[in-house]
């Protein structure tokens, strides 16, 4: 199927019990065993089923399977966030003294479970000067688990260039891990592109309505865990806590998922809660079509905002003078995402003055949603940031981030130039018209 219909249909067709076609919302927290023994065999992970929800759900699972269908993957564990997933994901694979080498350009809170939450347990992050293979190379060797990067950088809007980064983490043994929360499949899927995991904050633009907080991680089921058990051990040598259990023997190509479920899902409990899984079901029913709007309205926003001597920027990947304008033809067929960063003229007063003076456009630190979203992300996102981390994640001062709603675009350009009305002194603005 392709991902239209993957988006309708994966994972479910209908209810067994009632032959209902809208997948069901199972509210329980617990579930009925026949006997000792099938409860026995569910607990020492021998035989799959549904015996507590912190564990599994039966409308998660739909979730879970219809993510893992549109990525391509053989897998997907769903959580409660896209933090969540990114710090289960991390630590499934990571111990202490080990360490993940990323580029700079990630999501403000993403540097922080790097730089510092993670760095609290025993593991290293290393960020590079840049996003390309070779700012990141110098900084992987022995203890590396894992090379790490966001697809679209959040805010950047920076295209990471998939296929030379797996190239690269492959070549010293370790897998390469995506977050393409501002890409969704319909975009862009990383492992088509040599990616080992993908990971979600469904959150965005898959829930696509802020209605319903999730995440999820995707095990492509390709990296030999085997082959680089001396890296891994963890999949490869018995597990102590499941009586011996050796993931790789157990679960094969889906070791991944089965780890980060029974590890670290089951034991922290960071559990999607079955009422939004099901929001994000209905979420997803319509991503393709929505990404259509998401990407035509923020074209048309750039073109306006470029064309507007107000703004003094525009980082937009749609534009050819863009330095990641070709990696976007060639792993977004040509389609710039609904998220970008401008600076206003006369920097950051005038920048805070467009964006208090906003009305159709909400001011809100989420990203994705049907609406019209502006940040602020110097005073939001990444304000833990030192300003040199900041300017390396590609964030001034000045910079407003905006995620492109699918509202009628004029109205959204309206809003936009009174805003800027507000901002801009009389001389720009007449100069303008």
């Amino acid at each position: 199927m392709r991902s239209e219909t993957i988006s309708i249909h994966g994972g479910f067709g209908c209810d067994p019990a009632t032959r209902a076609v809208a997948p069901p919302i199972y509210q329980n927290v617990a579930y009925e065993f026949e006997s000792a023994d099938e409860a026995a065999a569910m607990f020492d992970l021998e035989v799959p089923g549904f015996r507590y929800s912190r564990i599994a759900n039966p409308t998660t699972d739909i979730l879970e399977r219809r993510v893992a269908q549109l990525e391509g993957g053989v897998a997907a564990l769903a959580v409660a966030s896209g933090q969540a997933a990114l710090t289960y994901a991390f630590l499934t694979l990571a111990d202490r003294g080990g360490s993940i080498v990323a580029p700079p350009q990630l999501y403000g809170t993403t540097h922080t479970l790097l730089a510092h939450t993670l760095r609290r347990n025993g593991i290293e992050a290393r960020f590079a000067g840049g996003d390309r293979a070779e700012d990141i190379a110098p900084l992987i060797d022995e203890t590396t688990r894992a090379v790490f990067c966001e697809s679209i950088g959040n805010p950047a809007g920076n295209v990471c260039d998939i296929e030379a980064l797996a190239r690269l983490a492959h070549a010293h043994g370790v897998p390469l891990i995506v977050d393409n929360t501002v890409a969704t499949p319909v975009l862009l899927r990383p492992i088509e592109h040599g990616a080992d995991v993908v990971v979600h904050s469904l959150t965005k633009f898959m829930g696509g309505h802020g209605v319903a907080m999730g995440g999820a991680i995707v095990d492509s089921g390709k990296f030999d865990w085997k082959v680089r058990a001396a890296g891994f051990p963890m999949f490869c040598e018995p597990d102590e806590s499941y009586h011996g259990l050796v993931y790789v023997d157990r679960f094969g190509a889906e070791a991944f998922i089965a780890r980060a479920r029974a590890v670290y899902q089951r034991t922290t409990g960071a559990v999607l809660a079955p009422m939004s899984a099901f929001l994000l079901l209905q979420g997803i029913e319509t991503v393709s079509l929505r990404m259509e709007r998401h990407v035509e309205n923020a074209r048309k926003v750039a073109q306006f905002l470029r064309a507007d001597p107000r703004v003094a920027w525009v980082d937009y990947v749609g534009f050819p003078d863009s330095p990641y304008h070709a990696l976007a033809k060639r792993y977004l067929g040509g389609r710039a995402p609904s998220l970008f960063t401008f600076g206003i003229e006369g920097g950051l007063e005038p920048a805070k003055a467009f964006y208090d003076a906003l009305k159709l456009v909400k001011r809100l630190v989420n990203i994705g949603d049907t609406r019209t979203l502006c940040c602020h992300p110097a005073s939001t996102t990444h304000r833990q940031m030192t300003p040199d981390e900041r300017r390396r994640a590609g964030v001034r001062a000045e910079t407003i981030r905006l995620s492109v709603g699918i509202e009628h675009v004029e109205d959204i350009l309206e809003d936009i130039d009174q805003a800027l009305r507000a901002a801009v002194p009389l001389a720009l603005e007449t100069a303008a018209e």
